[in-house]
């Protein structure tokens, strides 16, 4: 029923943990994230071998070539073997410049620093090399408290003096030395970079060393990833004529406040190499809602107002949604902001559950409810099409228009079409049902299937739909469902509702006695595939 040929890598999304092919009747409870996507077999995305530094290579062993391939075993032992390669390749195809920024804080230094270094450990060995950015926060204060420094605020921002910046400067250069070391200790070839961050001064009557960033030195970040070792940076800036500056001074009116977390520095970063991944490492391991349950994911441009809104939208989360919007705003859209425990670290970047809150920009969601609501036909039709061609395929997608023509439905896409689902309604049938979703790659890659989702899940508390039970796509769609039953190859999903309930039972049973065919004329993508086969039975004649 659903349309797999055009799903392809979703690079943020989520989904299930690991698909089971085979259930019987078997209810599936979910509450894991769907950003970010899967590969199907036609995805044509291209990739490239993983990066592998010229360094690297002179270090190549026996041993060390054993235990990259151990690292990449255990990959896939995270999520599943589809999930290890997709993200492989979606890592891999772009510089390694820019694969991820991850910002540390010093409370994770000081609480967590093995699982950071073995976390790094891991990407260092598949040829992944992340820009390592860190504070000390939690140190800083605490060294200030004993030597006697109480904190000054002019209009709200700390005042940093020259006995303050001296002890700040000590702190993170033993962090960063202590951070280093450890690396070094796990065979990981680090540097550290000064002199990357360059700032004016905010006020200096006012604020004395206080700074904002006006450059970010990117080319010694570059020829470091280039030569094979992974960067690592202090938050501290310098200013033209050499002072050190804090650009990351803490706002008297907030106790947690996202920038006492050295983030000003990372966000500027980020904004810097445009990477894939800005992770920030959190010891509370992502956002939290009203019942104190983890936030799985956020599409910034559907539901920011409505998170604004929320009564419980306060204080730390509300700046830190806030400020993650204004850096997204200035990234690409494939850009994407994890907050994550340093122990979810792999889990986040492999698999399509992810392990902390993942925030997108995402898109917004329109919907028709009859044809004259889409407002490009030949558009509707190339989305429904899928990449298909051929008349038989042409002539299967205009006899699906024309039965929406006739039909009650609903239909959710974005304005590019990379992402359009169709929900039919039927008085013969008691449960709405999902006769069609399609998905391209960039649809993925911006999190629009997410969005789409969310949309129909508002709209249609109860919904059921099929797949075939060898679909790349399956864990997806087990993650979306509350329950499934599976006979003859085909998959019927279903949330809102028990198996036995009254509004399921005919579905139920009429799956069980025609299959995927209970569809009818709606089953498209049955259609196609007809089509397909058709084709190529042609083609092979001639």
């Amino acid at each position: 029923m659903l349309s797999a040929t055009g799903v392809a890598l979703r690079a943020g999304a989520r989904v299930a943990p690991k698909a089971t092919p085979r259930v019987a009747a078997a209810v599936v409870p979910t509450k894991a994230r769907s950003l970010n996507a899967t590969m199907t077999p036609a995805d044509p995305r291209t990739s490239r071998a993983l990066s592998t530094s010229a360094r690297a290579l002179t270090a190549s062993s026996p041993s060390r070539d054993r235990l990259r391939e151990i690292v990449v075993q255990t990959v896939s032992s995270i999520g599943s073997k589809r999930e290890s390669q997709q993200y492989l390749k979606l890592f891999t195809s772009v510089s390694s410049q820019k694969f991820a920024v991850i910002k540390v804080g010093g409370a994770i230094l000081s609480e967590y620093l093995d699982e950071l270094c073995r976390s790094m450990l891991f990407l260092y060995e598949l040829g992944l090399y992340p820009v390592i950015i860190h504070g000390g926060g939690p140190q800083l204060n605490r060294l200030l408290e004993e030597a006697g420094v109480e904190p000054q605020f002019e209009d709200g921002i700390r005042v940093t003096d020259a006995k303050t910046l001296g002890v700040a400067r000590k702190l993170f250069l033993e962090e960063n030395l202590r951070l280093i070391n450890r690396l070094d200790e796990l065979g990981i070839a680090t540097r550290s970079i000064s002199g990357v961050f360059i700032a004016d001064y905010l006020d200096k009557e006012k604020w004395q060393y206080v700074g904002k960033i006006t450059k970010v030195n990117k080319e010694a970040i570059e020829k470091t990833i280039e030569a094979g070792y992974i960067p690592v940076l202090t938050s501290m800036a310098e200013s033209e004529d050499g002072h050190l500056l804090n650009v990351n001074a803490d706002v008297a009116s907030l106790t947690t406040n996202w920038l006492t977390n050295h983030s000003i520095s990372a966000a500027e970063l980020a904004r810097a190499l445009e990477p894939l991944k800005v992770v920030y490492l959190s010891e509370k391991g992502g956002l939290f809602d009203g019942d104190g349950e983890k936030i799985s994911q956020i599409n910034l441009d559907e539901e920011f107002d409505y998170l604004m809104a929320q009564p419980w939208c306060r204080y730390g989360t509300r700046l830190k949604i806030k400020e993650i919007k204004e850096l997204l705003d200035t990234l690409p859209r494939s850009s994407s902001v994890a907050i994550i425990h340093p122990s979810d670290l792999q889990k986040e970047l492999f698999t399509d559950v992810g392990g902390g809150t993942l925030v997108r920009r995402g898109s917004r969601v329109s919907q028709a409810k009859s044809i004259s609501d889409f407002p490009d036909i030949e558009k509707l039709k190339g989305a429904l099409l899928c990449g298909r061609v051929g008349p038989d395929a042409e002539a299967a997608v205009e006899s699906f228009i024309d039965l929406l023509k006739e039909k009650q439905f609903t239909a959710y896409y974005d304005d590019a079409m990379q992402c359009l689902a169709v929900v039919m309604s039927d008085e013969d049938r008691p449960v709405a049902m999902l006769t069609t979703l399609t998905i391209t790659k960039s649809g993925w890659l911006s999190n629009v299937v997410e969005n789409v989702f969310t949309a129909i899940k508002r709209d249609y508390p109860t919904l059921v739909w099929t797949i075939n039970e060898e679909d790349e796509n399956l864990g997806w769609f087990f993650d979306k469902a509350d329950g499934s039953f599976s006979k003859n190859g085909s998959v019927l999903f279903y949330y809102g509702c028990d198996l036995r309930s009254d509004a399921l039972t005919p579905v139920y049973d009429d799956f069980v006695a025609h299959g995927r065919a209970m569809l009818g004329e709606a089953d498209l993508e049955g259609r196609l595939g007809q089509a397909a086969q058709t084709t190529s039975k042609s083609s092979n004649a001639q």
